[in-house]
C-alpha cells in the first residue's frame, strides 16, 4: 500500500519458503502476508479506495506497518470506511480516547473531509476508483532495488493536485504514489521478486519480461 524505499542497496531476498520478496516483506510476518496477499493487486471500487485514501493520510511521517497493526480498529471507529457513513459523522472527537487509532486529530478529521469530497465526486458523475484509476500512466517502473522505485510521478502529481482541487486533504504526490502502488495502478513488485506482474495490469513485455 505504501512506498517501502527504505533499506539501503535492498536487492530482492529469498526467503525460507523459496519465494523472492523485497527486503521490507522478507522478514516480518504481518508484512510478509500483506505482501503476498494484498499490495499490488487492483482494487477499483469506491469503498476500497476510500479506506486506502484514508490509511496513506494516517501513515503519513509514521510507518505502514504501524498503519497496518491498527487497520481493524480504524475499520471499525470509521464503520468499515463507508463514506456516507463517515461523512455523516459530526466529531472525531471520541475518536482521541481510542488508543488502537493514530490519535491525531488533523488526521482523524481527514477522514471526514475525505469522505465528505467522495460524496461530491458522485456529483460529477463518477466515483473515487474511476477517478483515481484515470490515473494510470502509459508505462510502469521495472526497478531492481529498491533504490530504483519512484517515490511520485507525474501522475501523482496530478492526481494530488485534481483531489485537493476537489476537497481532499493528505494527499501529496508521494502519498498519492504509494497509494498508486499499493491498488495496482502502478506495479513497483521489484524485478525477480515472486508477485511482479500478479496484479494482470500490465503485460509481461510492459513489466519488462517479454
Amino acid at each position: 500500500m505504501s512506498n517501502f524505499n527504505e533499506t539501503p542497496k535492498s536487492l530482492p531476498i529469498t526467503c525460507d519458503d523459496g519465494l523472492v520478496r523485497p527486503p521490507w516483506a522478507a522478514t516480518d510476518p504481518l508484512l510478509r502476508e500483506y505482501y503476498d496477499t494484498e499490495w499490488g493487486m487492483p482494487l477499483t471500487d469506491e469503498a476500497s479506495l476510500f479506506e486506502r485514501v484514508c490509511l496513506e493520510g494516517f501513515q503519513v511521517g509514521l510507518s505502514w506497518r504501524l498503519i497496518l497493526s491498527k487497520r481493524d480498529a480504524f475499520r471499525e471507529a470509521f464503520h468499515g470506511f463507508d463514506p456516507d457513513e463517515v461523512a455523516a459523522m459530526d466529531s472525531v472527537d471520541h475518536l482521541m480516547d481510542n488508543p488502537g487509532l493514530i490519535r491525531n486529530p488533523n488526521k482523524l478529521k481527514a477522514a471526514v473531509t475525505n469522505a465528505r469530497a467522495t460524496l461530491a465526486l458522485r456529483e460529477e458523475g463518477t466515483h473515487l476508483g474511476e477517478f483515481i484509476w484515470s490515473y494510470k500512466p502509459a508505462t510502469t517502473p521495472r526497478p531492481r532495488t529498491a533504490e530504483e522505485v519512484p517515490t511520485s510521478s507525474p501522475e501523482s502529481k496530478a492526481l494530488a493536485r485534481d483531489l485537493k482541487k476537489r476537497g481532499f486533504i493528505f494527499v501529496g504526490p508521494v502519498t498519492m504514489y504509494a497509494l498508486m502502488e499499493s491498488v495496482g495502478i502502478v506495479d513497483t513488485n521489484l524485478v525477480g521478486t515472486w508477485r511482479r506482474g500478479a496484479s494482470d495490469v500490465w503485460s509481461a513485455e510492459e513489466l519488462g519480461e517479454g
